[in-house]
């Protein structure tokens, strides 16, 4: 079983930055692909970013340049760093990790941390 416990979230001003951590326990949690996702208000569920057990990365062009996702295997560890925030970046954020077995893909997510950007 997979738990993500996130932490990091918070009120910033239009071009501040946040730095969102997750962390994950499960002892095969390294091999999944780990990230985040964001959902605003009447909003669906989006990607932001995600990254591989390997290191590869993808990211939503609307936080391409601004956001950046890492990860520490060892620690089950997962980063995303804000910058240049938008007031369009006000969500709340959830750490997600999967896989991909036999076709199928499983989803963990975390409980959610609010980034609001506001001046």
């Amino acid at each position: 079983q997979v738990q993500l416990v996130e932490s990091g979230g918070g009120l910033v001003q239009p071009g501040g930055s946040l730095r969102l951590s997750c962390l994950a326990s499960g002892s095969s949690v390294t091999t999944y692909t780990m990230g985040w996702y964001r959902q605003a208000p009447g909003k669906q569920r989006e990607l932001v970013a995600d990254i591989t057990s390997g290191g590869s990365t993808t990211y939503a062009d609307s936080v391409k340049g601004r956001f950046t996702i890492s990860r520490d295997n060892a620690s089950k560890t997962v980063w995303l760093q804000t910058s240049s925030l938008e007031f369009e970046d006000t969500a709340v954020y959830y750490c997600n990790v999967h896989r991909l077995a036999f076709g199928i893909r499983r989803d963990y997510w975390g409980q959610g941390t609010q980034v609001t950007v506001s001046s």
